[in-house]
């Protein structure tokens, strides 16, 4: 099985501090490396993280605040000494097309890499490989900023003991599972009888927005929501004034869109000690985590 986690790059908002630096979030999954917001520094980040930046595949952009991209120029001069040669797919909001080629050109070098860019006009599903589909949905900020949902295809998966009791076996697996259905001694077998549907896995990344209804569809059913909260609720008014979240908000948000998993993220540089968030999150959702930098969390496969 190929690796499924959630690296910690960096877990500050928008400057960085002793012991938090700009944000930026890798994805392992399905053999390929989703690269959320590479604020400054985040080249650097791979190298304490003991990570080769080649696995990234995908590189995601929620907007363009300096917090959430200084670091996408020198990751692609990085892939590109490194001379990956499977192309670097871009999302990010089209009305930061400006910026993208500003951060994209900013030096002089010789781009050898094939860099395929999506710029993102409105909410939908942005990619379908049948590997991930992935969803774009526009937040409640101060610019352009978008959200991510990314889903795996529902895969079946089959039940030997019920196999084995209605005489399915060898060859037979396969033919039912391209007909839905077989006739196995005077019986007829379907797909449902000896197997289940599972259900693929949803991470989810809200970062950078007031409560909004696009943040609650991106964050539903989500098996990991990777979710900001920059304040704290006694900054509560600072945080919306800011078109941030709290603590507490963002539990509210995983607890009424039934996530499984809360990783909360992006910190004011005002906290010292990130577990205050987590202290903060844990009585409204129980199973929530305050990131720190270069935090690993296991994304298992659902069972």
């Amino acid at each position: 099985m190929s690796i499924r986690d959630l690296i910690i790059l960096g877990c500050s908002s928008q400057q960085p501090t002793r012991y938090r630096n700009h944000g930026a979030y890798l994805v392992r999954w399905n053999d390929e490396g989703l690269l959320f917001d590479p604020g400054e520094g985040t080249q650097r980040q791979f190298i304490f993280a003991n990570i080769a930046p080649p696995v990234v595949t995908r590189i995601l952009i929620s907007h363009f605040h300096g917090d959430h991209c200084l670091g996408f120029g020198s990751m692609l001069m990085r892939l590109n000494l490194d001379k990956v040669t499977h192309p670097i797919h871009c999302y990010y909001p089209a009305s930061g097309k400006k910026f993208f080629d500003r951060l994209r050109f900013g030096t002089a070098y010789h781009e050898i890499i094939e860099v395929i860019e999506h710029p993102i006009f409105e909410d939908g599903v942005v990619h379908d490989d049948g590997k991930f589909r992935i969803e774009a949905r526009f937040l409640d900020h101060s610019i352009d900023n978008v959200g991510w949902r990314i889903t795996e295809p529902d895969t079946r998966k089959f039940d030997q003991t019920k196999l084995h009791s209605l005489g399915v076996h060898g060859p037979m697996v396969k033919a039912l599972q391209e007909k839905g259905s077989l006739l196995i001694n005077d019986r007829l077998i379907s797909l449902d009888d000896v197997s289940i549907v599972r259900q693929g896995d949803v991470f989810s990344v809200v970062i950078d927005t007031r409560m909004c209804p696009n943040a609650l569809e991106l964050a539903r059913n989500a098996r990991m929501l990777l979710c900001e909260s920059t304040y704290l609720e006694d900054q509560k008014q600072l945080a919306y004034k800011h078109f941030h979240l709290t603590a507490r908000e963002a539990a509210e948000l995983a607890l009424e869109a039934n996530a499984k998993e809360l990783i909360l993220t992006h910190f004011s540089a005002r906290y010292i000690n990130s577990k205050v968030f987590e202290e903060e999150a844990q009585p409204f959702f129980a199973n929530c985590h305050a990131a720190s930098d270069l935090a690993v969390f296991p994304f298992p496969k659902n069972g």
